[in-house]
């Protein structure tokens, strides 16, 4: 969650100006912001109408004269949230004219991630349509990346957003008036567009900028943004003063403040940590203890949540027992058939393959190469325990839960968890429901700083949500991906109920892997490849853990795994089973023409959907012997030959009978010598893809630019 600025002059009229706040969000970060933008508006003397964009019967963007606020993000390959589906499917329709939005004043702001392709799509397909149709943008788009931190564009697009909502409402009022002045038959006289105020951004991205000029907005270059929007710096840019005078009554750095205000906090004297309780060895900064000047700071945090949710266990004689997802028309329970390690033994990272047995699902065995599905797991049994006996609900684990919405409640669009039922148990509610491993929002800290009894522990949770804490709050919480359950274990004194946990963690997500089979080559069976994920130990994890989903399939697996070297039983082994679901791809795919060439790039486990690929042309290969096929390239690589090359007797066979033209493989950890013309022509042997792809570039240009080829990359 982000922090916006509350100290501001309240416009003073009976009927506040209004703006629309439309939101598409596939794991709810974007409804979080859009939320809290319309929460926060009232103290800026708006008003705010907040709706998601499938919600169409709550807006009408056709006849919308006030100013609209787009915050979407980004899902899949590229493509916009499922909630954003038909918004998008409706304004892309070939009917609507050039002008069917030119009455429009919008901004948007994105989320994305730019570890994975079409960053930010989402929103840069809606405003690239919205644009087509006459839509005019009153203040830069901001392009936030999870990479990084969504926090170090979110903010700053946050703290100018009111500026320009303002500006654009005086600038609709102004050309209002100018119409009604106007003589009969006369055009409405033009604002200039100097009528917004100029508001002064420090985005990663931003859309065009002769747009943005064109409404005032001026734009730092990226250069500029490297030391502007840092974590240390933009805090320092953002942070305001509370004029209110300190209360007596108040203890230094626990300021009072009522639900919806932001609060600044006083410094607590470095002396008084130590008396607190804080030893005087403890001289470096950790995730429980900061230094100067942060230690010493007035902080400025983000403004307290509203509750929203009462909930309450009930006793009851019995609770349906349910074992997976409560979507089960989503998700198709099949059996893993078999298990193979592909690494050995002394290898930096495990890599496994499964095989999963598909036969008996109809929607599963039309998968593509290039598809991918989802794999649902549940939370660790030991943490789920763990996390009981932390909110002192070990002995109701098997109540039911009740939840309902806050009669009070002063947040908006608030609802009951749609992936909630009323039939569960707090033990299902926790291992099947709520992201338990999710990193902690600021705006969670924010509330858990409530429940906190230490003073001391309560000052650093107010420092890690604070602006000033931006940098302690990544290199601590965010970098490490510290989970909630780590994060009270170093808090002892902090006591969230159960509430508060419903109201702030995600719902548990299922995880996509790469098919990496083709359904021609095997058929009833879908094979996927995956590392076994390390989070090494750090400031609040003693100990490093594994991840969730591939810890929990390997914990499923082991006793049917087979070892390299070792040969598959044939027992009688029960077959384990997972909940998966086919996640088709638009995009990802090989090309239709069999005559194009076309060109893979997979490092490591990132080459698994180009053996579907493979497999694939090879059975095409067979099946029309007398068609053309153009040339297939792979770029592999890895750290040692002997211990983690990949599906390397396939890929090898692949080459020899003509289904891939050129295996350009480089090992990065080996001493050897690669491939015998490689050191004839250089004296330094390719160590990574991006090597060996230098040392074809001509090749390769030659392909994607002459011959209309096609470059895949995974990784």
């Amino acid at each position: 969650m982000v922090a916006f600025r509350t100290v501001v002059t309240r416009m003073p009229c009976e009927v506040k100006p209004r703006f629309v706040v439309l939101y598409g969000s596939q794991k709810g970060q974007a409804q979080s912001i859009a939320e809290g933008v319309a929460e926060v508006a009232e103290e800026h003397g708006l008003v705010a109408e907040l709706s998601c964009l499938n919600q169409s019967e709550k807006y009408n963007l056709e006849k919308e004269s006030a100013p609209v606020v787009f915050i979407v993000s980004t899902t899949g390959d590229g493509e916009p949230p499922d909630n954003a589906l038909q918004f998008v499917r409706r304004i892309k329709k070939k009917t609507l004219s050039t002008d069917h939005y030119k009455h429009l004043s919008y901004a948007l702001l994105g989320l994305g991630d730019t570890n994975y392709a079409n960053f930010c799509n989402g929103g840069k397909t809606i405003e690239r349509r919205l644009q087509e149709l006459g839509a005019k943008q009153f203040y830069a788009t901001g392009y936030a990346d999870d990479g990084v931190g969504l926090e170090v564009v979110v903010d700053p697009w946050l703290e100018g957003l009111w500026s320009a909502i303002k500006g654009a409402l005086s600038k609709m009022a102004s050309a209002r008036t100018g119409y009604l002045k106007g003589e009969e038959g006369d055009s409405p006289k033009e604002t200039r567009d100097s009528s917004i105020p100029d508001v002064q951004l420090n985005l990663l991205s931003v859309t065009d900028h002769q747009n943005c000029e064109s409404v005032g907005v001026s734009v730092q270059t990226v250069s500029n943004f490297a030391s502007a929007a840092s974590p240390s710096s933009l805090a320092a840019q953002t942070a305001v003063s509370d004029p209110r005078p300190a209360s007596p009554a108040e203890s230094p750095g626990l300021a009072t403040q009522s639900p919806g205000a932001a609060s600044v906090f006083t410094s607590v004297p470095e002396t008084q940590i130590r008396d607190a309780g804080v030893p005087d060895v403890a001289l470096a900064a950790s995730l429980t203890h900061s230094l100067p000047p942060l230690s010493e700071s007035s902080l400025n945090v983000p403004a307290l949540p509203p509750p929203y949710l009462d909930v309450s266990l009930q006793e009851v004689d019995t609770v349906e027992q349910i074992v997976g997802p409560l979507n089960k028309d989503a998700f198709h329970e099949v059996p893993i058939s078999r298990a193979v390690q592909l690494t050995r033994g002394d290898s930096v990272k495990m890599a496994l393959l499964l095989e999963l047995d598909i036969s008996d699902s109809s929607k599963m065995t039309t998968y593509q190469p290039g598809d991918s599905f989802e794999v649902f797991c549940p939370n660790r049994a030991t943490e789920v325990e763990d996390m009981l006996h932390r909110l002192g609900l070990h002995d109701h684990r098997n109540h039911r839960v009740h939840i309902s919405l806050r009669k009070d409640t002063k947040k908006k669009g608030a609802q009951v968890p749609s992936y909630m039922s009323q039939n569960i148990s707090l033990l299902y509610l926790l291992t099947w429901c709520l992201e338990i491993r999710s990193v902690p929002k600021k705006a969670f800290l924010r509330a858990l700083v409530e429940h906190t009894a230490d003073s001391v522990q309560k000052r650093r949770l107010q420092e890690l949500c604070s602006k000033q804490g931006a940098a302690d709050y990544n290199l601590y919480v965010r970098d490490p991906s510290l989970s909630v359950l780590e994060l009270l274990a170093v808090f002892p004194s902090c006591s969230p109920p159960l509430s508060l946990l419903i109201e702030h963690l995600p719902k548990l997500q299922p995880r996509p892997y790469s098919a990496a089979s083709s359904c021609l080559r095997h058929p009833g069976k879908l094979h996927f490849v995956f590392n076994i994920v390390e989070f090494p130990a750090c400031s609040g994890r003693p100990a490093g853990r594994r991840g969730l989903c591939t810890s929990w399939l390997f914990d499923l697996i082991n006793p049917v795994l087979v070892f390299p070297g070792k040969a598959e039983s044939s027992g009688s082994l029960a077959l384990p089973k997972i909940h998966v679901s086919l996640r088709p791809s638009c995009s990802f795919r090989p090309p239709s023409d069999l005559s194009v060439p076309f060109i893979m790039v997979g490092p490591g486990t990132g080459v698994a959907p180009f053996i579907g690929f493979l497999q694939q042309r090879e059975n095409e290969r067979r099946e029309n012997p007398e068609a053309t096929f153009g040339e297939t390239w792979l770029f592999f690589g890895c750290r040692h030959r002997d211990r983690d090359y990949l599906f390397r007797e396939e890929l090898e066979s692949f080459v020899s009978n003509g289904t891939l033209s050129h295996l350009k493989v480089c090992f990065s950890r080996d001493e050897e010598e690669e491939e015998e013309e490689v050191t004839k022509t250089s004296a330094a042997r390719p160590r990574y893809v991006q090597h060996n792809l230098l040392l074809n570039s001509q090749h390769i240009t030659d392909i994607l630019l002459k011959q209309n080829g096609y470059l895949y990359v995974c990784g």
